[in-house]
């Protein structure tokens, strides 16, 4: 078994967590996790590629182990996580990496691969959103009216997002065999995504959520323009980003792989990881290891 390692560094001025693994001279694998959760959820991954890869985790600020300052301090918004993580790699010496996106992570990574193209050497998007395809209307409508008109007629509906029971229901819907889910999982994500104060980080990330979706043309350009290797694998019950995300990639970049996992969730890690490992392995093997 592949040693982790827990680590630490200041970033901006800010504490940040990341879990790292495998020898820093292989290729690099960047993790980008999404919400409610943190690196937490590439626990089991980490171990399983790190005989090949160099892998790099970090918790997002507000997430996980990594510093929450105050809303008032910080601007909770995804440019400003993504300066975080840009700063992060560079203090890292990390210049050329492929990168694992899902859920939040993913506007994450395709700023980065926007800022830099040349450092991304492929892309793993797992129920990584790019497209409007992918929304599910009943899930992200709250979302769409909290961004436009925040306030206390439409913050109960996404503060609701934070309870134990939504987060529990994010890890179980569309999951066939849910009794693989570790319930630690959404215990842990709960209490950390409600510490202090960071009920008000979460929702300025609910309201600029809304800023993702003007990105796409850009991303789509970009997939256009540099044709990156992709693996989109999907947890085909997602009830957040539906199966039509991940078969929209095809459009920019036909030569895309493409999985919809039957019986996994939006968290496909928990139920289905060596599934997930194994097209991982087998993807960056064949679109070319990064370098």
């Amino acid at each position: 078994m592949a040693e982790v390692r827990h680590q630490y560094a200041t970033v901006r001025g800010h504490r940040v967590f990341y879990r790292e693994a495998g020898p820093r001279e292989a290729p690099t694998l960047v993790l980008l996790h999404g919400f409610p959760s943190g690196s937490r959820m590439f626990r089991h991954l980490i171990p399983a590629l790190a005989d090949r890869f160099h892998v790099i985790a970090p918790d997002h600020l507000g997430f996980g182990n990594s510093d929450t300052p105050p809303a008032d301090t910080f601007a909770y918004t995804f440019d400003s996580l993504t300066d975080v993580t840009e700063a992060l790699l560079a203090q890292l010496d990390v210049t050329r990496y492929a990168v694992y996106v899902q859920d939040y992570g993913a506007p994450i990574g395709w700023r980065l691969a926007l800022r830099s193209p040349e450092a991304i050497t492929a892309v793993i998007t797992q129920n990584g959103n790019a497209y409007e395809d992918g929304f599910v209307p009943d899930f992200w409508e709250p979302v769409w009216a909290y961004a436009e008109n925040p306030g206390p007629r439409t913050e109960p509906a996404v503060r609701a997002a934070l309870s134990l029971d939504a987060i529990r229901w994010q890890y179980l819907h569309g999951v066939d065999r849910p009794e693989l889910v570790d319930p630690d999982t959404w215990a842990a994500d709960h209490r950390e995504v409600n510490r202090p104060g960071n009920d008000l980080a979460q929702l300025a990330l609910f309201r600029d959520y809304a800023s993702n979706r003007p990105l796409y043309p850009r991303v789509h350009a970009y997939f256009r323009e540099h044709r990156v290797p992709l693996l989109a694998v999907w947890g085909a019950g997602d009830e957040i980003f539906g199966p039509d995300g991940a078969r929209a990639f095809a459009r920019d970049l036909p030569d895309a792989e493409i999985h919809l996992v039957p019986g996994g969730g939006h968290f496909l890690l928990e139920s289905h990881l060596d599934t997930v490992a194994g097209y991982i392995r087998g993807f960056l093997t064949t679109a070319g290891s990064p370098a």
